[in-house]
């Protein structure tokens, strides 16, 4: 036993394969070894109950001899079990170290797993590093580049500021001109009304026209041959040099003539270029205190121009309205007419022969046949194209009033025939003329102390109502009058609504034949009729008599007008009358 101790003890290192796996052996613990070895100590008790049992043995000494030898095999059976229990112990001790070592041994695995995991992190360290050591050298390179650019942008943007400031400095001033600034509206402040600034402007405007007008004048002076001698000069010159093709050099030289002319006589030289010799009209000193008819006057002559200019501008501009809508066909067609050749022949003439041929025609035109038709009118009205043309041409109050025309010529003879039916038998027209009209204050020539054959036209039964303005007067009372005016076969009659029955100082008779200009005239847009009125002008008045507010102003200048012409024209001399 001892010897197979000796050898468990101290037998050699056993390799890892010699031992079976951790897992497939089950824990070994002290239970195990005892369990085994009781069935053999059971059975050797056994044996010795059934011998001491049988006495009658083969003999009692050899028994007992047998029997102490069995006890003493018993008891080495039992040392003998005690041994193998101690080298059982002793096995699993040396067991449990071995697997402890096993156990130990088998962590290799993963410390080289691990190791190479830590490999492998050093590898990837490494790698970034290297990674890291490029970005930090390409990173130096750029910010080398970088701070080499920004010293080479810094250089520039000195030489550009540098450029910059010596460009400013020669052409600023005009590159200021250019820049784009938004627009700004501005209001001007109107001037209050004031009869001195009113006469102040209109001497201004007279000072400003007056190298206009007398360029007109002088125009018209050529036209006209008014010194046979110059206009021939003038004549020849302009021929030469429209034949030579020098129209347009010509004029140059005549505008650079006048501009050196103007700088001597701004100088203080006295130089009188004028084919008609130049009116200096008398100025009149300015007055300080105007009286608030002459303020109404003032503003009323002013009105009167302005509102004749602006009727001239109207008239002019609805005429050419007029002639391009072909609201008279016949005009319209001429000028269609004519647009075509001129498209034509400017189409297939050179351009040398068509300025030759313009040249001419305008100098014949000027010099020559506008003298013929200023000397003959009758020639004009009948051969003078553009004359007839733009005098045929119709403004849109004349449009409206042919258009009212027509409408009251279609409802005349209804209206005429109603009337006659009225007319009781007996009476003769003329009768009944006479014996209807009459006005508020009596019979109509008692009013007006006329003969009795002079009664109101059939057009103005009634008169028409307008206030009377005698400009000449100063006083107030008498420079506006409220009252009819009617119109006879030979006589404008005004009757005055605040004259009494007794007295007629205050109507006003004007015979036809004395008017020396009637013509529309608008007053002020207040008044009624929208200031509407008519001026006449005779020579007992030195300005003239403006009949304003009138609603129905045009049917009234028609009236006057036509009864105006028909006294004109008649060989007849009108009757006159002792007022």
């Amino acid at each position: 036993m001892l010897k197979r101790l000796d050898k468990i003890r101290f037998r050699g290192p056993r390799t890892r394969e010699d031992f079976p796996d951790l897992g497939d052996s089950p824990p070994a613990s002290d239970n195990e070894c005892s369990d085994d070895m009781q069935p053999k100590a059971r059975t050797s008790l056994r044996d010795t109950e059934d011998i001491l049992r049988d006495p009658a043995g083969s003999g009692s000494p050899l028994m007992a001899a047998a029997i102490q030898d069995f006890q003493r095999s018993e008891s080495e059976r039992l040392s003998e079990v005690k041994g193998h229990l101690e080298i059982a112990l002793l096995e699993k001790h040396f067991l449990q170290e071995e697997l402890r070592k096993l156990r130990e041994e088998t962590n290799v695995d993963s410390l080289r797993q691990e190791l190479e995991k830590e490999r492998s992190k050093r590898l990837d360290l490494e790698q970034k590093m290297s990674e890291v050591l490029k970005t930090r050298f390409w990173w130096k390179n750029l910010t080398q580049l970088h701070v080499s650019c920004s010293a080479e942008k810094q250089q520039k943007e000195v030489w550009s500021s540098r450029l910059q400031k010596w460009l400013y400095e020669r052409f600023g001033v005009y590159i200021e001109d250019f820049r784009f600034q938004p627009e700004e509206n501005t209001v001007e402040t109107e001037e209050p009304l004031s009869a001195k600034r009113l006469t102040e402007n209109m001497r201004r405007l007279k000072r400003g026209a007056r190298p206009v007008t007398n360029f007109l004048r002088n125009l018209s002076a050529l036209s006209n041959w008014h010194s046979v001698y110059t206009s021939a000069i003038a004549f020849i010159i302009y021929m030469n040099a429209a034949w030579h093709g020098w129209v347009v050099p010509m004029f140059l030289f005549l505008a650079i003539l006048r501009l050196s002319l103007n700088y001597l006589i701004a100088r203080g030289w006295r130089i009188q270029w004028s084919i008609v010799p130049e009116v200096s009209e008398p100025m009149e000193p300015p007055k300080e205190d105007l009286t608030v008819s002459e303020k109404f006057q003032l503003v009323l002559d002013v009105a009167q121009k302005a509102q004749n200019l602006f009727g001239k501008m109207a008239d002019v501009l609805e005429k050419i309205k007029n002639l391009f809508m072909w609201v008279q066909p016949e005009s319209t067609r001429k000028l269609y007419i004519c647009l075509w050749v001129a498209f034509i022949t400017s189409c297939l003439l050179p351009y040398q022969l068509l300025g030759f041929m313009t040249g001419v025609y305008a100098g014949i035109k000027f010099f020559i046949i506008d003298f013929m038709f200023k000397s003959c009118p009758k020639l004009r009205d009948k051969y003078d194209t553009p004359y007839i043309v733009w005098n045929s041409l119709p403004t849109d109050p004349q449009l409206k009033e042919r258009t009212n025309a027509t409408v009251s010529r279609r409802v005349q003879p209804v209206v005429s025939r109603s009337s006659l039916a009225t007319i009781p038998s007996g009476l003769s027209r003329e009768d009944d003329m006479g014996r209807t009209h009459s006005t508020k204050k009596g019979a109509f020539h008692e009013v007006f102390n006329l003969p009795e054959s002079e009664r109101p036209l059939a057009v103005c039964e009634n008169g028409w109502r307008c206030c009377l303005i005698n400009r000449d007067r100063k006083m107030p009372t008498d420079y506006i009058r409220n009252g009819v005016l009617y119109v006879t076969e030979n006589y404008l009659c005004f009757e005055s609504s605040s004259s009494r029955s007794s007295s007629s100082k205050k109507n006003k008779v004007i015979k036809l034949v004395d008017i020396t200009d009637i013509q529309k005239y608008k007053v002020l847009s207040v008044l009624p009729g929208s200031g509407m009125g008519i001026s006449i002008a005779t020579p007992s008045t030195q300005k003239p008599l403006v009949f304003g507010a009138m609603i129905h102003r045009d049917e009234a200048f028609e009236a006057i007008f036509t009864q105006y012409m028909k006294i004109m024209t008649s060989p007849k001399p009108p009757a006159t009358a002792e007022l």
